[in-house]
């Protein structure tokens, strides 16, 4: 709490609310953050205008998941106090929990350069480098709010929770220990501890670590607790517990970011924006001009499908062989977004597309992919489990790229898309009830079957079943439509996904080799009973019917 009150501590104004601003003073110095908090409001109302009472005020209405109102009154705290790093560093905290991530990364780097011993600030702006899945800074920067305050749990919290999610269980030990030294209820430390638990299939075990902790945290963490409450519940095969906890933390999850992400006037939902670009792909279209691109890779290929799919398993595989470089989830086609789709999933006419417009947006996606560290000397991997709504722009800027397609059992995909805590998206507030997910799940192969009958694209189906019961094989199918030779260092996958780091949520499986992931749904039929007819043509289709 001591970092989160000194945040909220600004330069008072001069002249109005002084017994007020005693008050709240007191307040503060008795750690008592709720109540300073109220007489902010109070003096508000009343008229005052104060930097400090806005920035309390706006605290008041973060912890109550108001961050629009908390932006617009520390915008107002900033107007009276320009240049003032606390109430900046406050901007970038509701900014990432909007959703604002690179908002929020521009200003808490602003405040980092202008104040770099402002702990907080160092704090938050991993949190936020978190939430954009670049692990590696986030970790840069939860260091040096260490090294300037060696008492923020929060910090030795996410070092130990990083490094539990790669398998590091000794780093993550050492580092819960020490946030649970500051603080004993630190939420990502238990997580952490939790995880290895998890992973070391002793689910009593993280149960024990995450009872406490379930009625005494919010937001963001709540939804974590629930989430690994449910996985441990799960590793002692009670399942009907656990798919509770799976629903308790996704109606945490769209409490939290029901003003950022529901649905609503102006706001498609992600099913929305897929099915109208699915309507937009009835007629074939003929293939677009291919020119040379500088920077481009010489074989270019996406890995698409859908989220729990197996794409981060293909990923590493691709990524051991010599000579291939893959990206996992990063935003390369941002602004072809930009240009060419709309909110709503209304597109450009791709077929008449100016020359000139292609290859600008074709050498923008390729300085992406330099920028975010790729080397495109060779073959190039994009992998991300929701590019079939991207398959009408790939094919208008990129038509000899290979398509790899992702398939497995519908109802384990859904299953666990439901079971996962994902970065908060419009996809990701789908995934958040069980019907919309299979009814999401339904509209993505819809539109990608739809592509494949209309876009003059190369495309290979890999089907994780056969990946897991008869590797090899398979991997050469894939292997040899990209025109990769085979090495034995596509087996040793594994080693590489240690190597890199893995961002999805499927890092644990991927690190232990050749998970069979098969049939889970099973255990859960029950619970999956009323989205089966939704899915049901798809496991048909697809050849996983029993």
């Amino acid at each position: 709490m001591s970092n989160r009150v000194e945040r909220r501590r600004t330069r008072a104004g001069r002249g109005d609310g002084a017994a007020a601003r005693a008050a709240i003073e007191r307040a503060l110095a008795a750690g008592d953050v709720p109540r300073a908090a109220a007489l902010a409001e109070a003096a508000l109302a009343a008229g005052a205008s104060d930097p400090m009472f806005l920035n309390l005020a706006a605290w008041r209405r973060e912890e109550a998941g108001d961050y629009r109102g908390a932006h617009e009154l520390l915008r107002r705290a900033l107007a009276l106090a320009p240049g003032d790093v606390l109430i900046a560093g406050s901007i970038g905290a509701v900014l990432r929990k909007e959703g604002r991530h690179d908002e929020a990364l521009a200003v808490l780097d602003r405040v980092v350069a202008a104040a770099p011993q402002h702990a907080a600030a160092w704090l938050e702006r991993g949190y936020t480098l978190d939430s954009l899945k670049r692990e590696e800074e986030a970790g840069e920067s939860y260091r040096r709010a260490l090294a300037i305050d060696p008492r923020l749990a929060p910090a030795h919290g996410r070092l130990a929770d990083a490094a539990a999610r790669r398998g590091r269980a000794e780093e993550a030990r050492d580092q819960a220990a020490r946030a649970l030294a500051l603080d004993p209820h630190e939420p990502a430390a238990c997580a952490a501890l939790a995880t290895v638990a998890i992973e070391a299939r002793e689910g009593a075990a993280a149960e024990a670590l995450l009872r406490p902790l379930v009625d005494r945290v919010r937001g963001d963490d709540r939804t974590r607790t629930l989430t690994l409450l449910g996985d441990s519940l799960d590793r002692q095969d009670r399942t009907a517990a656990a798919f509770d906890c799976y629903g308790a933390a996704q109606a945490n999850f769209r409490q939290v970011y029901r003003d950022a992400l529901e649905p609503g006037p102006g706001r498609p939902s992600h099913r929305t924006f897929v099915e109208r670009i699915a309507a937009q792909l009835d007629v074939p279209r003929a293939p677009a001009a291919a020119g040379d691109v500088p920077g481009a890779a010489a074989t270019h290929v996406f890995l698409l499908g859908y989220p729990r799919s197996g794409t981060t398993l293909v990923e590493n595989v691709l990524a051991s062989a010599a000579g291939v470089t893959a990206l996992e989830e990063r935003d390369t086609l941002g602004a072809a977004d930009d240009a060419l789709i709309g909110n709503d999933g209304a597109m450009s006419d791709l077929a008449a597309l100016d020359p000139a417009l292609r290859e600008r947006l074709s050498a923008d996606y390729w300085r992406r992919v330099a920028a975010m560290g790729a080397a495109t000397t060779g073959t190039f991997v994009d992998m991300n489990p929701l590019n079939g709504t991207r398959l009408p722009i790939i094919a208008a800027l990129f038509p000899r790229a290979r398509v790899l397609i992702m398939r497995r059992d519908p109802r384990d995909v859904v299953l666990s898309c439901y079971r996962i805590n994902f970065t908060p998206s419009p996809a990701a507030w789908a995934f958040s009830d069980l019907e919309e997910t299979a009814r999401h799940y339904d509209a993505l192969m819809s539109l990608t079957e739809r592509a494949r009958a209309t876009l003059p694209l190369a495309f290979h189906e890999v089907r994780y079943d056969q990946l897991v019961t008869d590797f090899a094989p398979t991997v050469r199918a894939m292997a040899d439509v990209i025109g990769l030779p085979w090495t034995d260092d596509f087996e040793r996958f594994d080693r590489t996904a240690q190597r890199r780091g893995v961002r999805t949520a499927s890092a644990t499986q991927v690190r232990r080799g050749l998970f069979d992931g098969r049939g889970q749904w099973r255990r859960y039929a029950e619970q999956l009973a009323p989205v089966l007819p939704i899915l049901r043509p798809w496991v048909e289709r697809f050849g996983f019917a029993d």
